[in-house]
């Protein structure tokens, strides 16, 4: 197994990356670079593949592997906002910001204003290997919540509920009791375990195992 390493400077992404890699043999090490440029883009593939070529230069040894993963928060009512711009508005606006931003829906029919706060994250998990780059891509359909709920996770977790799961882990239609789920708290309000049958961070890295499972 391999040796990855992360370049994040969130300590969240970090022990979610441990708790997903670690038990398949792979050995999850921090990596920290000064001057990284987020490169202005429409897209989360694109950011991550920059940052990739930025940081290979300071690998310690060049046959170990290096991994980056971006993310986003994306708001139907806002246009998709706050996007691949989700790390600037977390420190800008915060959970409390985003939750003004959409003050105004509301309705008496709480499965309507379910769908009136529909929003997606997106991840994206990039692993650059002797072999080549690798891309994984995950989803979480949910919502916003109507206040902050919760003290555990990071970024917009306190504020962002998934929606309920079938048996086969996809979403289940708005208003419908799933066979998983978090019984409308936030992904800050549940442990990992529970967070990871929906996270879309889980599903980018089960997406990029898939496929080195492929290469191999």
């Amino acid at each position: 197994m391999a040796r990855i390493h992360f370049l994040t400077g969130n300590e969240g992404k970090l022990v979610e990356a441990v708790h997903h890699l670690g038990p398949l043999g792979h050995e999850v090490v921090h990596l920290s670079v000064d001057g990284i440029i987020e490169p202005q883009a429409d897209d989360l593939e694109t950011i991550a593949r920059s940052k990739l070529e930025q940081a290979r230069a300071h690998l310690p040894n060049p046959d170990d592997w290096l991994m980056v993963e971006d993310a986003g928060l994306f708001v139907e009512a806002l246009d998709g906002f706050p996007g691949v711009y989700s790390s600037y508005a977390l420190s800008t606006l915060g959970n409390h910001g985003l939750l003004r931003l959409l003050e105004h829906l509301q309705s008496e029919d709480l499965h309507v204003e379910a769908g009136l706060r529909r929003a997606e994250f997106k991840a994206v998990a990039a692993l650059m290997t002797p072999e080549g780059v690798f891309i994984g891509e995950g989803s979480c359909l949910g919502r916003i919540a109507p206040a902050v709920d919760g003290e555990g996770g990071f970024g917009f977790d306190p504020v962002f509920i998934p929606r309920d799961l079938d048996l086969a882990g996809e979403p289940a239609d708005i208003g419908v009791q799933g066979e998983v789920s978090t019984h409308g708290r936030t992904f800050a309000a549940v442990d990992m375990d529970l967070k990871g049958k929906f996270s879309h961070r889980t599903r980018a890295l089960a997406d990029l195992l898939t496929q080195l499972g492929t290469a191999e």
